[in-house]
């Protein structure tokens, strides 16, 4: 042997069992992940073309094995043996009992077929039982799906070809491998979930809505040709599910079209009008974090004190206070009878922003206090928190280090919440100290109703909250070691 096979043949060797121990990883992952419902289907339509050579190989070990043959045997057997009768008449007994002991009515037919339903599922079951108990009896191993895949990715020669071919299958398996891509691809995918969920419920209720756009646009002295002409223009007049599908199109390539009334732009009027609703949401949110928290834990520190009292009743009558109400005392207080500050939003003038930020913070200020008195003063009392102080650290030491990182939970959870709540509750407002923001400009176009200026609107807000959301379920694991040490597992 030569130099160069010699080097060839060890390389070889040292490939091989590397190349064995992936092939052994990823076939392991391949049945953990057919075992789960969700990403059965996944990893099928991810990696299509190489599973269905899988599917043929299997169908083909299937009946060279005698595999099928055998089941046929067994199940005929069975059905010899009256086992099937056995069952139906089991299941239509207990369909029967089940219907006396509710007091209902059994329909015959109804119950004859559920009872054909249930029993059909416990034959099969019981012909796979005996299938397999036969196969181990023999010798013989099970030829399955995921074994045929197995030992195809065994060979390193399929193993690179199924690469090439189902690329997105490996990169899925790879996210599914790592718990934290894990855990935020699932986050990503139920928050486009809710987007698609709540662009479909709007426009649903638009569609259905028995308000005519063309008629209040037009007014009531508009013909039957003006109105269809005006539907036509817009599409009003196709069936539901091609505007459902043009609507979702739009929202996902940021292309709405224009409006029904004014004929402006859908997406540079929300591009417009929504930055000035996100920031001042934004900055109530932080001032009522940089306030509320605090308060919280000092309250939380000195229970059943004046100062608890105090603070305490003053959160409750900050959440009993509708913000319209609060937003015209501070305009009649501070605008009117002592002009201290402007009436209404000025984008120029940071002091007209001081109202409007106050308003939407103080329902968020009062929740998020309690909350975090509720956190911390149960936090205080765990055995831990005792051992800390035993171990001579100071009150302020156990009270930021110790209790705060494991009561940051729920406050985190409460401020994602409230910042949805202020973002999309925000145009009440917007309307009492006239701010040109995402709210009223929804509220606005809702009267004509402004299908696609609605659906912008409502779905952008929602998702933005999505993202925040998202934030706020990746801060946990950030925070809290246990959320860590269960997604490792999970």
């Amino acid at each position: 042997m030569s130099e160069q096979e010699a080097r060839i043949a060890l390389i070889a060797q040292q490939t091989e069992p590397r190349v064995g121990r992936y092939a052994s990883g990823i076939s392991d992952l391949y049945g953990k992940m057919f075992a789960n419902p969700a990403y059965r289907w996944l990893l099928l339509l991810a990696g299509l073309p190489v599973n269905l050579i899988a599917f043929g190989v299997y169908l083909h070990r299937r009946s060279s094995s005698g595999y099928k043959k055998t089941a046929e045997e067994i199940r005929a057997s069975l059905l010899n043996a009256g086992v099937k009768d056995e069952l139906l008449a089991e299941a239509g007994d207990q369909l029967r009992r089940k219907y006396r002991f509710f007091g209902q009515s059994a329909d015959e037919r109804r119950m004859a077929r559920e009872a054909e339903r249930i029993a059909a599922r416990k034959f099969e079951a019981r012909v796979k039982e005996e299938l397999e108990r036969k196969l181990a009896f023999s010798g013989a191993a099970a030829v399955t799906y995921v074994g045929t895949f197995r030992s195809l990715v065994d060979s390193p020669v399929f193993l690179a070809i199924s690469v090439l071919l189902a690329l997105p299958m490996y990169l899925l398996m790879w996210i599914y491998a790592h718990p934290y891509m894990k855990y935020t691809a699932e986050r990503i995918a139920a928050a486009l979930l809710v987007i698609l969920g709540v662009a479909f419920i709007v426009f649903t209720i638009l569609y259905l809505s028995p308000m005519s756009p063309a008629a209040n646009i037009l007014g009531q002295t508009a013909t039957r040709e003006q109105i269809e002409a005006f539907n036509r223009i817009y599409g009003l007049d196709q069936p539901y599910l091609v505007q459902l599908w043009h609507a979702i199109k739009g929202v996902l390539t940021f292309d709405l079209g224009n409006s029904f009334a004014g004929n402006e732009d859908v997406i540079a009027s929300i591009m417009n009008k929504f930055p000035v609703t996100l920031k001042l949401t934004v900055i109530s949110t932080v001032v009522s974090v940089l306030i509320a928290v605090p308060i919280g834990i000092m309250s939380a520190t000195r229970p059943n004190s004046f100062f608890d009292y105090t603070f305490m009743f003053l959160a409750l009558l900050g959440l009993s206070i509708p913000n319209f109400w609060l937003g015209l005392i501070f305009i009649l207080n501070f605008s009117i009878n002592h002009s201290w500050l402007p009436a209404t939003y000025n984008p120029n003038n940071w002091l007209s922003a001081i109202m409007p930020i106050a308003v939407l913070g103080t329902s968020m200020m009062a929740v998020m206090a309690r909350m975090t008195r509720s956190s911390t003063l149960e936090i205080i009392h765990e055995g831990y928190i005792a051992t800390a102080r035993s171990k001579g650290l100071s009150r302020r030491q156990v009270i930021w280090r110790h209790a705060l990182g494991n009561a940051l939970i729920p406050i985190i959870t409460v401020i994602g919440l409230q910042f949805g709540g202020m973002l999309g509750g925000a145009a009440v407002t917007e309307k009492v100290f006239n701010i040109s923001g995402i709210g009223s400009y929804i509220v606005d176009k809702q009267y004509i109703p402004d299908i696609p200026a609605i659906m912008g609107g409502v779905v952008y807000t929602a998702i933005t909250i999505s993202i925040v959301n998202l934030a706020v379920d990746l801060l946990y694991a950030f925070i809290d070691p246990r959320v860590r040490t269960r997604m490792k597992h999970y």
